[in-house]
């Protein structure tokens, strides 16, 4: 039997309104979060929330710890039963114990919300995936940002849309919080 989990990741202050890498809509981003969230706690699945926090602040002042910007979002804050995990890279696997706890739960499905779509969902998405879960991502709780490559900006909407279309091609099913939460 398929047992799911929760991610949230980098739902923290840093991406909205007066933090230092504004996100476009994260606004509606987190309400849907929440309602997925709320969904995960009245059915007493396991939730684990990823905090980001900077390896460097010297060479990123972003994520800086103590600031109010490395802070999850009051809204997704997690209770005292619910684990989070510090990350200083993309990957929420990588350097934390989100896999053990994964495993101690006896988890075989993930489904993933957060920040940035192009950045640390896909990473995460993609080494959920590796490491053998069924993986669905709710595409309108995560939120990206403009983009800029040789001299041409990509606009946050093409590249939240072209992440989410690249992980359904392979590694995830892609739902809405409506369609997941009436599933």
């Amino acid at each position: 039997m398929s047992k799911k989990a929760l991610i949230v990741i980098d739902i923290q202050n840093e991406y909205f309104e007066n933090g230092a890498l504004p996100l476009v809509n994260p606004e509606m981003a987190i309400l849907n979060a929440r309602k997925v969230l709320d969904h995960f706690r009245a059915n007493n699945l396991p939730i684990a929330h990823i905090q980001h926090v900077s390896a460097d602040p010297e060479a990123l002042p972003i994520f800086v710890e103590g600031t109010p910007g490395v802070e999850i979002q009051e809204n997704v804050k997690p209770l005292a039963r619910e684990k989070v995990f510090q990350k200083y890279y993309p990957n929420s696997f990588r350097d934390t114990g989100l896999l053990d706890y994964l495993k101690e739960n006896d988890v075989t499905e993930v489904v993933i919300t957060g920040m940035m779509t192009h950045m640390c969902v896909d990473a995460t998405t993609r080494a959920a995936f590796d490491f053998g879960y069924k993986c669905t991502v709710i595409g309108d709780t995560c939120a990206s940002r403009d983009l800029e490559i040789n001299g041409k900006t990509v606009k946050a909407d093409d590249v939240h849309h072209a992440f989410l279309a690249a992980l359904a091609f392979f590694y995830a099913e892609i739902k809405s919080t409506e369609d997941y939460l009436s599933a």
